[in-house]
């Protein structure tokens, strides 16, 4: 329920704060004094994009706040994914700066206007003039009809199916698109898969290869530095380790002559030990390197096969190679795999298939149900608004395929005169036709709880008299399930608000301004008699809008 409008420095307003109540209210004025200005400013907060243009002073940014009791909207767990605090009281504020941009706020938190576009439809329902061509839109037609058949579980488990439904479709697509793709290159992948499977690559074998075809190109000369290492420890010309042996000898001889000789013993022993280890690895060394041409031809071919399959493939190493051969592998089994697979995704489709159409018959069922109740409903209030040869079919129809809201198609069929052929309402409907068709229908779903707060913008456009105040009690009638605001120009319906607000302008020495007050009761029957009667009010006016407030003469 909206419970408070506050407006500051847009268009024609300076500042005004409303107070809504539950129940029926209305608001009248002039034609130009800013009703419309009042329903943009609503609209704003709920999301529609704005501009500079919006602000009375240029030099100072626009709020609009707007108040609404949400207790029963089930916003809690929204907002809480929203990380929104929630208060049955919520707030929001819109404010439009001076550079055009917005900030938009939900009980000072900062949303984006997507958010408030989201949950705007749960807040209140705007309806214009324009909205009247909703009534030739299969889609509204059919939220008619699940808002009345009360089909909101359903329609979201059938919404849930349909989705698991069209997935399963998308993939067998994919996967038919896949392999049809991949069976076009099936004898290329399988050549290039079984080049690489031929090398049997291993993990960094290259650089291996590589380390020993250098060694074997080079036998003779590495082995003869190991040679020429070893003589040079070992030999007859150069006896190191033949003279460490010497110099053991000698200092052992003099060791207890000097005290220092002990330390240097064990030096020379340990330089000894050592070298002659390296002699020994040396010349193990030597002994197993053989020039081997026959393997050096054999790394120096596998090399080149490695390298030019690198270059085929734009790589730079044989784990890349690897990496392709696997998933050349892949492709080939998943080719080989296609059918099974296939069948595995149709058993899928066919057992959600399955699960669609029974929720989908119950869905269709649940419709069919409330047809004619919509249609007696409708033929019933159109008959007391004056239109007492009005014929409505509901048509149902079941689609070719199924679709995201069900298996129906649903058209609503009007005729407003006796024995009138049946079409689609806007085109054989006048404007005050469709005026009060579609408050019969927003009668009808305010019964339901299918509304949230509704504000009617001169939906009286086009009747009068008698019809008018039968549109008048239709609005009250609504208004004992949900609030219900209606701009009018109409007295009789002006007459039958629980509130009544009137829209108007003012004058000062430098500009218009817009402003709001809701009326007592003296005048109320003041305003009313002049929508009777204009601005030279009479007596008889005086006391028909008594009688039209029901107050005593």
């Amino acid at each position: 329920m909206l419970k408070s409008l506050f407006i500051s420095n847009y268009a024609l307003i300076d500042q005004v704060e409303i107070e809504f109540k539950d129940g029926f209210s209305v608001i009248t004025g002039e034609t130009g004094a800013g009703k419309s200005i009042m329903l943009g400013a609503l609209a704003m907060v709920l999301g529609q994009r704005s501009d500079v243009s919006v602000l009375k002073d240029n030099e100072k940014k626009s709020v609009i706040e707007a108040e609404f009791y949400v207790k029963d909207y089930g916003f809690n767990k929204l907002f809480e994914e929203e990380d929104i605090d929630y208060d049955d009281n919520t707030l929001i504020r819109r404010e439009i700066l001076v550079n055009g941009k917005s900030r938009a706020f939900i009980n000072d938190t900062p949303v984006n206007l997507g958010f408030l576009k989201k949950i705007a439809h749960q807040l209140i329902d705007i309806h214009s003039q324009h909205q009247n061509l909703l009534l030739g839109d299969t889609a509204f037609q059919l939220n008619v009809v699940d808002t009345v058949a009360k089909n909101s579980g359903i329609l979201k488990d059938y919404r849930d199916k349909f989705k698991v439904y069209r997935n399963l479709l998308q993939q067998r697509k994919e996967l038919e698109e896949q392999n049809l793709k991949l069976s076009a290159d099936v004898d290329y992948m399988q050549f290039q898969y079984n080049q690489l499977e031929e090398l049997k690559l291993v993990p960094e074998e290259q650089g291996e290869l590589e380390k020993e075809q250098e060694l074997l190109t080079h036998a003779e000369e590495v082995k003869g530095g190991l040679f020429s290492v070893s003589q040079l420890l070992s030999g007859d010309n150069a006896p190191v380790l033949n003279a460490l042996k010497e110099s053991l000898k000698n200092l052992e001889k003099i060791a207890s002559f000097l005290p220092d000789v002990e330390g240097w013993v064990q030096r020379i022993d340990s330089a000894f030990l050592d070298l002659d280890d390296l002699n020994s690895e040396i010349e193990d060394k030597m002994e197993g390197i053989e020039y081997d041409p026959e393997r050096l031809l054999f790394i120096s071919s596998r090399l080149d096969q490695i390298f030019s399959l690198q270059q085929k493939h734009k790589v730079d190493d044989v784990d890349a190679l690897i990496k392709i051969k696997d998933d050349l592998g892949d492709q080939l089994q998943k080719i080989t795999s296609f059918d099974d697979d296939l069948k595995e995704k149709q058993k899928q489709i066919d057992l959600a298939l399955e699960e669609l159409k029974v929720v989908g018959s119950k869905l269709s069922g649940s419709r069919k149900k409330v047809l004619k109740n919509i249609e007696s409903t409708i033929v019933g209030q159109l008959l007391e608004l004056g239109m007492p040869n009005a014929t409505l079919r509901v048509v149902c129809e079941p689609l070719k395929d199924y679709a995201e809201n069900g298996i129906d198609d649903v058209n609503f069929l009007f005729s407003a005169n006796k024995n009138g052929a049946l079409a689609a309402i806007p085109k054989v409907a006048s404007g005050g036709e469709m005026s009060r068709v579609m408050l019969c229908i927003k009668s009808l779903l305010s019964i339901s709880k299918g509304l949230p707060t509704i504000i009617f913008d001169e939906i009286d456009t086009g009747v009068s008299g008698e019809v008018a105040d039968k549109m008048g009690k239709i609005m009250q009638d609504i208004s004992k399930n949900i609030q219900v605001v209606s701009i009018t120009h109409l007295p009789q319906i002006a007459g039958k608000g629980k509130q009544h607000y009137k829209v108007f302008k003012k004058d000062n020495h430098h500009s218009t301004q817009t402003s709001i007050e809701e009326l007592s009761t003296d005048n109320r029957i003041t305003e009313i008699a002049k929508m009777l009667s204009g601005s030279d009010l009479t007596s008889a006016a005086l006391s028909n809008a008594k009688h039209l407030l029901g107050v005593e003469d």
